[in-house]
């Protein structure tokens, strides 16, 4: 009999649903009456960066770099056929991804989610590889891949991971290369499934008008119960500093593109930490505060602008990215700008303000279906609250946010990625 435990927040009103399924598996249903569309994702702590890894105790295994995005690619190839075949029939509109730390399928519908439903629980667990089907998906994977080199922003990116990391595979592209996938076998991919695709490994997170009955119908029918295992992923020491603060690469791109990237020491990120974070990269990216307006006053920026704290199994770092005349110029005045706030301190008033507009979205995201479930998978992975993150921002003090300030930031371990435009 599985457990259904309910959650609710004092502060907002709302409710969910945790279940606990006999089969191993953490569901979480968050009810939204009279909404019309419906969203379910299914996933897995398996991303690009765990390509070492141990199963209770036992040998390490290393697999190569891209397996973790080859086999999301490959569990929509059923032996009776395509699954996105079978959502085109339902009306559902079926996707899925692979980021650093982990893979995830998922749907969203309006009607018949049911049969749509029923589709996502039963290839998710029926892995379909052989030799053929292996090596077709090698070409394909291979353009993606070739597609991926010719994107500026994606470039930008993984030059920085690479001047960032020297060891950690966050630096190595979340597809592989055309050489790494050319070493998968349909053996690979299975050791990695019944690795990583274990329910206990896994969570199912759906959103929407519907009930613990309408879920628990269709899981119960489909999920196959799981001996829970100790998985263990490795990753080699990787030193603070940075291996290189500058990198270029000339690329055909009208504007010049950054990104901006501080550094940080691995560790495990808590959830009032992450709170203090939010309200900081407010600060550090709104239109309301002053650096950014400082840089588009300079016409150092233009609206895609951005920032993001990133984070996960063995990195930390702040990366700021966007389109400038003069990257070289924007980074000096974003890193003035932070020793010069760390320096001082943030101001009650810009604290108050950040803090109303980061606990103003994250109210407004309960009103998203797909925001919701993405949200609820975050906060399982990262052993977090998504109610109770709310309540730490909330509850946030100005006296936080300037200690944590003070303990970000290292000007001495910045990388600056830059793409010119290539006039030839």
């Amino acid at each position: 009999m599985s457990n259904v435990i309910e959650v609710k927040s004092v502060r907002t009103g709302d409710m969910y649903y945790k279940i606990e399924h006999d089969s191993g598996l953490a569901i979480y249903l968050y009810p939204k009456k009279d909404y019309n569309s419906k969203y379910a994702i299914f996933g897995t702590h398996f991303g690009s960066v765990n390509n070492a890894f141990s199963l209770d105790g036992g040998d390490v295994k290393k697999v190569p770099d891209g397996i973790a995005h080859y086999l999301e690619h490959k569990m929509f190839e059923c032996e009776d056929g395509d699954a996105f075949a079978k959502y085109a029939k339902t009306g559902a509109n079926a996707n899925a991804y692979t980021s650093f730390n982990k893979t995830c399928y998922l749907f969203s519908c309006t009607e018949n989610f049911d049969e749509s439903f029923d589709i996502l629980l039963d290839f998710v667990q029926r892995p379909y590889f052989t030799e053929e089907t292996v090596a077709k998906e090698q070409g394909i994977i291979g353009q993606e891949i070739r597609m991926y080199d010719d994107s500026a922003e994606w470039v930008v990116m993984f030059n920085l991971l690479k001047s960032m990391y020297k060891s950690h595979p966050v630096q190595l592209d979340i597809a592989g290369t055309v050489e790494s996938i050319a070493e998968i076998t349909p053996e690979l991919l299975y050791d990695c499934y019944y690795t990583y695709y274990n329910l206990n490994n896994m969570v199912l997170c759906v959103s929407g008008d519907l009930s613990v009955e309408d879920v628990l119908k269709t899981a119960d029918k489909k999920l196959k119960k799981c001996e829970k295992h100790d998985i263990k992923s490795y990753f080699k020491d990787e030193p603070y500093e940075v291996c290189s603060h500058y990198i270029e690469q000339k690329f055909p791109v009208s504007v010049p593109l950054f990104n901006f990237g501080y550094k940080e020491k691995a560790h495990k990120v808590s959830q009032k930490e992450s709170a203090e974070i939010d309200i900081i990269m407010t600060v550090l990216t709104s239109p309301s505060f002053e650096l950014y307006n400082k840089l588009d006053e300079a016409k150092l920026i233009n609206q895609s602008f951005d920032a993001e704290y990133f984070d996960g199994q063995g990195y930390n770092s702040v990366i700021f990215s966007g389109e400038s005349r003069s990257p070289e110029e924007a980074a000096s005045v974003i890193k003035e700008f932070i020793e010069k706030l760390k320096a001082e301190g943030l101001s009650a008033e810009d604290f108050e303000i950040a803090k109303k507009e980061v606990y103003g979205d994250l109210v407004s995201s309960l009103n998203n279906v797909e925001a919701i479930a993405n949200a609820l998978v975050d906060a399982h992975f990262n052993e977090t609250d998504m109610f109770g993150f709310i309540d730490d921002v909330a509850d946030c003090t100005v006296e936080d946010v300037n200690l944590r300030l003070k303990n970000m930031f290292d000007t001495d371990n910045t990388v600056l990625s830059v793409i010119l435009p290539d006039k030839e």
